[in-house]
C-alpha cells in the first residue's frame, strides 16, 4: 500500500463538447495514416471515446469525425461521390453509437478493475464489432454484389479482426489514462521493466525478422512472451501497454524491412494472446488486491487480538485482585471471630467452672453440664467456620500435609468415604494465592461429594512442577458417586464457583465425562518465578 501523495492523478476530460471534439479529431487524424489490413486503430479510438465521454457530447465527436472524413475524401477527389461517402462512412459510427448506447443502458462501465468487468467489456466489444461488420456486409452486398462470396468473406473477416484488434490496443490505454490512477513506484517499475524487457524483446524481433523463414514467424510468437510477463508483473495496465508496443513493433519491423504485411493468422494470434493477457492481468490485479486486503485484515485482527489479550490480562488481574481481597477479608474476619468470640467462649467456660461448686451446692449440677455442652458445640461450630473462612491448617502444616491429613480427610472419613491421595512436587514453587486456591478447590469438591454424590471413595492427585521457567500445578479430582444431574441447580458456589476461581488465576478447568462419578482436571499457573522462590528459600 502506498501513501496517497504518491499516487498520480488521472487525466480529466473537459466538460465541453467543442473541446472534446477538437481533441478527438486531432487524435483521429494522427491515427488515420496508420490504418492497414488487420490494424484499425481509429476504430478503437472511436469506441473508447464514445465509451468514456457523456452521451450528450457524442454529437460533437461523431460530427467532428465525419467532417474530418469528408475533408480527407474531398482532398482525394471524392472517388465514390457524396452518396458513396454517405453510405460508406455514416452507418458505421451510427451503429456503434446505437450499440454502445444500449450497452450503457444495461450498466456497461469503462472499467477493467476485475475479471468480470474485463469479460463484460470484451463481450460488448464483440457485439459492437459484429454489429458494425454486419451492417458493412449488408451495404457491401447491396452496392457491389460481388461475384466471389469467398472474397466478401475474406474482406469481412479482415474488417472484423482489425476492428477488434484496434479496440483491444487503444481502449485499455484510454481507460488507464482517464479512469485509473498509478502510484509513482508502480509507474517507475513499469518503465524500468519496459527498458529491461520490452527493448531487448523488440531488438530480438528485429534481428530474427531479418533472417529467412521460419525465424520471422518464430520472432512474432516470441515477442508475445513479454506481454505475459507484464500481465503477471503489472496487471492489465502492463498487459495493455505491452500489447500496444508489441503490435506497433511488428508493424514497424514489417515496414522497415519492406516485408509484406503480416498475415491474418499472425494478427489473429495477437488478438487471442492480447485477450488472454488482458484477462490474466486483471485476475492478477484482483489477486493482488485480495492479498493486500487479507494482509490489512490480518494486521487489524492482530491488533484486535493484542487488545483482547490486554483486556483478558486486565480481567484476570482484576479477578485475582478480587480473589485476594476476598481472602484478606476472610482472614480478617477469621481473626476477629477467633479473638473475640473464641475468647468469650473461653471466658464463659472459665466462669462456669468457677461457679460449678455453687451450682452443685444449689442442686443445679445438670445446668453446668448443659452449659458446657452448649459451649463445646459452639467451639466446634466456630472452628468449622474459621476453617471455612481461612484454613489454619494450611498455614500451620503446609499444603501437602493439609491436603493429606487435615480437615478434608476428617470430613470424608466421617461421611464413610475412602480418601486416596497422590501428592508430588514442591508447593513452595507456588504463590500463596495458588496454594490457597488448590486447597479451596479440593475442599469444595470433597464437600460436594459428601453432600450430593453418594460416593464411596474420593481420589486426589496433585503434581507440582515447572516448565520453561513457569511453576505449574495439575490437580485431578474424582469420585465414584452418582455424577452430575442433567440440570445443575442454580445458586450456591458449586462447580461454577470453582471454575470462576480457576479462571481468575488464569488456569484451565475441565469437567471430564466419566461413566460414574465426577472427574475434574485443573491446571494452575503460579505468578511466582521458581528461581526467585528458590532464592527466598
Amino acid at each position: 500500500m502506498y501513501h496517497p501523495s504518491m499516487r498520480l492523478k488521472s487525466f480529466h476530460l473537459p466538460n465541453s463538447g467543442p473541446l472534446l471534439a477538437a481533441g478527438y479529431v486531432l487524435l483521429w487524424l494522427l491515427l488515420w495514416p496508420t490504418v492497414q489490413p488487420f490494424w484499425m486503430l481509429p476504430y478503437g479510438l472511436r469506441f473508447g471515446a464514445l465509451l468514456l465521454t457523456p452521451i450528450r457530447h457524442w454529437g460533437w465527436l461523431l460530427g467532428a469525425e465525419l467532417a474530418a472524413s469528408a475533408g480527407i475524401s474531398v482532398a482525394h477527389g471524392l472517388p465514390l461521390g457524396w452518396s458513396g461517402f454517405t453510405i460508406g462512412e455514416l452507418p458505421e459510427p451510427l451503429v456503434m453509437a446505437a450499440s454502445l448506447w444500449l450497452l450503457r443502458r444495461f450498466n456497461l462501465h469503462a472499467s477493467l478493475h476485475s475479471p468480470q468487468e474485463v469479460t463484460r467489456l470484451l463481450l460488448s466489444v464483440v457485439l459492437v464489432v459484429t454489429a458494425t461488420t454486419a451492417v458493412d456486409a449488408a451495404l457491401l452486398a447491396m452496392i457491389h454484389s460481388p461475384n466471389s462470396p469467398d472474397l466478401m468473406l475474406r474482406v469481412l473477416g479482415e474488417e472484423l479482426l482489425s476492428h477488434y484488434l484496434g479496440i483491444l490496443l487503444i481502449v485499455p490505454l484510454m481507460i488507464m489514462l482517464l479512469r485509473t490512477r498509478l502510484d509513482q513506484r508502480a509507474l517507475a517499475g513499469l518503465l524500468m521493466d519496459g527498458l529491461l524487457v520490452m527493448l531487448p524483446s523488440m531488438t530480438i524481433l528485429l534481428v530474427l525478422s531479418e533472417q529467412a523463414a521460419p525465424q520471422p514467424q518464430f520472432a512474432r510468437v516470441l515477442s508475445l512472451a513479454p506481454v505475459l510477463f507484464f500481465a503477471f508483473r503489472h496487471g492489465w495496465r502492463g498487459a495493455s501497454l505491452a500489447m500496444l508496443i508489441t503490435s506497433l513493433g511488428m508493424t514497424l519491423v514489417d515496414q522497415h524491412l519492406g516485408h509484406a504485411p503480416s498475415t491474418a493468422a499472425a494478427y489473429l494470434f495477437l488478438a487471442v494472446a492480447g485477450t488472454g493477457a488482458l484477462m490474466l492481468g486483471s485476475a492478477t490485479d484482483a489477486l493482488r488486491r485480495s492479498s493486500e486486503r487479507v494482509a490489512e485484515q490480518n494486521v487489524y485482527l492482530g491488533a484486535v487480538n493484542r487488545r483482547l489479550d490486554q483486556l483478558a490480562h486486565q480481567l484476570r488481574d482484576a479477578a485475582r485482585g478480587n480473589l485476594q481481597a476476598d481472602e484478606n477479608q476472610r482472614r480478617h474476619l477469621a481473626a476477629e471471630l477467633h479473638d473475640e468470640l473464641g475468647q468469650n467462649i473461653t471466658a464463659i467456660q472459665t466462669h462456669v467452672k468457677l461457679a460449678q461448686a455453687r451450682l452443685h451446692q444449689a442442686g443445679m449440677e445438670d445446668m453446668s453440664t448443659s452449659i458446657n455442652t452448649i459451649l463445646a458445640h459452639m467451639r466446634r461450630a466456630l472452628h468449622r467456620l474459621l476453617d471455612d473462612l481461612r484454613p489454619a491448617v494450611l498455614d500451620e502444616f503446609g499444603l501437602l500435609r493439609a491436603l493429606d491429613e487435615g480437615p478434608i480427610r476428617d470430613l470424608l472419613n466421617t461421611a464413610g468415604m475412602a480418601y486416596h491421595t497422590e501428592l508430588h512436587g514442591d508447593p513452595r514453587l507456588l504463590d500463596d494465592d495458588t496454594r490457597t486456591a488448590i486447597y479451596r478447590l479440593v475442599q469444595e469438591s470433597a464437600t460436594n461429594a459428601v453432600k450430593h454424590a453418594q460416593a464411596s471413595e474420593f481420589r486426589l492427585r496433585l503434581r507440582i512442577g515447572e516448565r520453561q521457567g513457569i511453576a505449574l500445578a495439575v490437580l485431578d479430582l474424582r469420585d465414584d458417586g452418582a455424577g452430575l444431574p442433567s440440570r445443575l441447580p442454580r445458586g450456591g458456589r458449586g462447580l461454577q464457583g470453582m471454575r470462576d476461581r480457576v479462571t481468575s488465576l488464569g488456569g484451565q478447568f475441565r469437567l471430564r465425562p466419566e461413566h460414574a462419578g465426577v472427574h475434574l482436571r485443573i491446571l494452575l499457573r503460579s505468578n511466582n518465578s521458581p528461581v526467585d522462590t528458590r532464592r527466598q528459600n
